[in-house]
């Protein structure tokens, strides 16, 4: 029951978020949103925890939970960086992939299509960053999939804010294309299709003046 509540809180604030009825910077009292969803503080402390490991929310000590206010001048950094990881990982995972490993991803894929479908923000967007992190496992890079853990969450307020739900539908669509070509070991296609794929991503994103934020 607490498991669902919590749950609740994060998809209620994350979609609060996304509406733009919290702004960045924005404070979270935990009293006023206990009283809000008619819970303890200490379910709504274990909310801002998750969202605050996500980087939807900044914790300041003494001070209390902040919408995160991310730069998007990072947030085009990240991508970058991803475009030059990604790349040596589609060579590796075409190197090491059994065929365990491509239904792993197709598994991952039918998730991402049913959140898709189902219209939650919160849970596609974490689906879609997590493929790429999924990829990383199954190589059993585990320093990887952390990097790219970190850099997903650095502009993960963004693309919640930003990525329309088309542009969510597409990016499923590229994820699937991307496997049936690691699938065929057909290496160029699949480096083209990832960095194309990003670089989508990155464009679908309606992103405010640099100095927004």
């Amino acid at each position: 029951m607490e498991t669902t509540t919590t749950g609740f809180i994060v998809e209620a604030i994350t979609a609060a978020i996304v509406d733009h009825q919290l702004k960045p910077g924005a404070k979270l009292a935990e009293q006023k949103l206990a009283d809000q969803f008619g819970v303890s503080r200490t379910l709504v402390r274990q909310a801002l925890f998750q969202l605050s490991r996500n980087r939807l929310i900044r914790m300041e000590p003494a001070r209390g939970a902040f919408v995160a206010a991310p730069s998007v001048t990072e947030a085009r950094q990240v991508f970058a960086v991803r475009r030059m990881l990604e790349a040596g990982m589609v060579r590796a995972f075409i190197a090491a992939a059994t065929p365990d490993h491509i239904d792993a991803l197709r598994h991952h894929i039918a998730e991402e299509q049913s959140a898709v479908h189902q219209g939650s923000i919160s849970n596609r967007t974490e689906l879609l960053g997590d493929f790429h992190v999924r990829m990383a496992q199954l190589l059993g890079n585990e320093v990887l999939a952390l990097m790219l853990m970190d850099l997903l969450s650095r502009c993960s307020l963004i693309t919640l804010m930003y990525q329309s739900s088309d542009s969510a539908a597409h990016s499923h669509e590229e994820h699937a294309a991307l496997v049936d070509a690691l699938e065929a070991r057909n290496e160029a296609l699949a480096l083209r299709l990832m960095d194309e794929h990003l670089q989508h991503v990155e464009a679908s994103l309606t992103l405010p003046p640099e100095d927004t934020f």
